[in-house]
């Protein structure tokens, strides 16, 4: 449970190549300002794609050494940053049922975080921590061109569940694209207020009532109508 008075810091990974022209990161807008009508907080928004992120080797130096990478690159100063966090937020559109690239490697790297020692957690082996992050929550925002939900998110979100724990929140919307299109606003503009509540109940208790999720998974305009509009531009 969040109080009035704890400010979070907030980190918000944009991984669409298009930036602030992301249809995905108008999501992640309301549902921040949805937290942050609980309780300013400090937000600092990456657009991974702007960054110097090698490509993780797997040859595991980082994990034997006490976390130092082979690469000299930006994930230091973010991996330090991630552990200054209350909150990630993982704001990205599907691609080929997962993430973006770039995205992609970012996770990659964050291997310096853990050790090659194991554990047993539950029925399942998980590397060790080598620096604590256990504080952190951990929110997935993903939207995609589709008509509807429907066998398109679920191999994303199982990914995303294993990385970080079955209590990470997630929100996936398909008609994606409508959010950058002025002449929806009719139907964008009350789904937004809605994910801007799912940001508010999400600061106040760590979860998303099931009322807001049943909101959230109505498509805002029926399906065979959005996909005609989008086979008509395309013709």
């Amino acid at each position: 449970m969040v109080t009035k008075d704890q400010s979070m810091k907030i980190m918000v990974f944009n991984g669409s190549p298009k930036r602030e022209a992301s249809d995905t990161l108008h999501l992640t807008r309301a549902f921040v300002d949805g937290m942050n009508d609980i309780q300013e907080n400090r937000v600092h928004t990456i657009h991974v794609v702007d960054r110097h992120i090698e490509f993780c080797t797997g040859c595991f130096t980082c994990k034997r050494n006490g976390g130092a990478c082979i690469h000299h690159d930006d994930m230091q100063e973010i991996l330090e940053e991630i552990l200054d966090s209350d909150v990630l937020i993982f704001s990205f559109p599907l691609y080929c049922y997962g993430m973006p690239a770039p995205l992609k490697a970012l996770i990659d790297r964050t291997m310096p975080l853990s050790s090659m020692a194991m554990e047993k957690v539950g029925d399942r082996y998980v590397h060790t921590a080598q620096r604590d992050f256990s504080k952190l929550r951990y929110v997935m925002i993903c939207g995609c061109g589709f008509p509807n939900s429907n066998n398109n998110f679920e191999a994303m979100a199982l990914q995303f569940n294993m990385m970080f724990g079955a209590d990470a929140a997630i929100l996936t919307v398909p008609e994606a694209p409508m959010f950058n299109a002025p002449e929806a606003e009719p139907v964008t503009k009350p789904f937004l207020e809605t994910v801007q509540q799912a940001g508010r109940e999400y600061a106040q208790s760590g979860q998303i009532s099931p009322e807001t999720m049943e909101k959230l998974a109505v498509p805002m305009i029926p399906q065979e109508v959005y996909a005609a509009i989008v086979n008509g531009g395309m013709s």
